[in-house]
């Protein structure tokens, strides 16, 4: 089949500052490909490319010329050339997303019980750096909507004040009662990594994201048979393209789960090719969106549910679509702590 291939590109602008232990976002940049044919007029395919400022292993000068370049091979080719694509992840992602969308005629990118409206997927409340009091208001907001997993990110104030934070929570719900997820974005450093961490452990937590800086293989497996809590991978696969080397990567670090992002970990092909390097290993995982837009959370959110299969227990990391001031419309809803695809 032909296709032709179109590219625009917007910003996004965050209803209040997204706080990471790299910065701050104030907006966010995607680019956007629509994919049409002339042998299906009137059929089209959207997918977003949003790769992570200083994150994403193709976060590259002049993005929109190498994408459009991989664009035009794929009119050339009639497809996707993975061999060509691993590199790019985000772009990659995209144009996964929009030959899904061209070729399912809907939004509904994969046919599940969670695209047909018939069941909803687990997700964590998520709560951003700031502040203390900042924290602690978002805290206390996304336990009254619901939520019995709170994603708390850490390393970007002073420990005393993050600890406050756990003490508060399980001064009011037990383990059993509410999920404490943590995500330091190797904020720590490795001497004082194992400490902090045996601090962190007297409040039930359920995992620790990302510990340390990545590309410290040693260190963090050392840190993987010590800890008294579970330890998750997110920054340390980034770039961790080839099936071999996830596999390789799995067996010298031997994580208790990996946190995945389709537009940072491989794209949708890639974090398969993730889940099923760790299941094998006895691994858990779990999916998580990485800011795009509602395009792009909505391609994640089907995914996770085509993968997964009906009955999803793990809470997933997908409630970012309420991000944005300005963002696309989808049909996607939160409620409660689960989120939904309204037909």
């Amino acid at each position: 089949m032909k296709y032709k291939i179109d590219i625009t590109e917007r910003v996004f602008r965050f209803k209040q500052p997204a706080g990471t232990s790299r910065g701050v976002y104030t907006t966010r940049k995607s680019w956007f490909v629509e994919l049409t044919s002339p042998d299906e007029p009137g059929r089209r395919g959207v997918g977003e490319c949003a790769p992570l400022p200083a994150l994403s292993c193709d976060d590259i000068p002049e993005y929109g010329k190498t994408l459009r370049a991989l664009c035009d091979m794929f009119e050339q080719r009639g497809g996707i050339d993975y061999a060509l694509m691993r590199p790019y992840p985000s772009m990659l992602f995209g144009l996964e997303t929009a030959l899904c969308h061209f070729e399912s005629g809907s939004t509904a990118l994969f046919d599940t019980p969670f695209a047909r409206g018939e069941a909803g997927i687990p997700i964590n409340g998520l709560v951003w750096m700031g502040s203390h009091d900042e924290m602690l208001r978002r805290m206390e907001a996304k336990i009254e909507q619901g939520f019995r997993c709170i994603k708390l990110k850490i390393g970007a104030i002073d420990f005393e004040s993050e600890l406050d934070l756990l003490r508060r929570i399980r001064g009011r719900f037990s383990h059993r009662e509410m999920t404490i997820r943590l995500d330091a974005n190797g904020a720590f450093k490795f001497d004082e990594a194992l400490y902090k961490l045996e601090l962190l452990s007297q409040y039930a937590v359920h995992s620790v994201e990302q510990p340390i800086a990545p590309r410290q293989w040693g260190n963090m497996a050392e840190l993987c048979r010590e800890s008294p809590l579970p330890i998750a991978l997110d920054e340390e696969l980034i770039g961790v393209n080839q099936p071999d080397m996830k596999a390789h990567i799995l067996n010298v670090i031997k994580p208790a789960y990996i946190v995945l992002k389709p537009s940072l970990h491989g794209g949708m092909r890639g974090t398969e090719e993730w889940i099923a390097a760790a299941r094998s290993k006895d691994i858990g995982t779990w999916i998580t969106s990485a800011l795009e837009s509602n395009v792009g959370l909505n391609a994640i959110a089907q995914l996770t549910a085509h993968v997964y299969g009906r009955d999803i227990r793990m809470p997933q990391g997908l409630g970012t679509g309420q991000l944005f001031t300005d963002n696309i419309p989808m049909p996607l809803e939160v409620r409660g702590e689960r989120l939904w695809c309204v037909k």
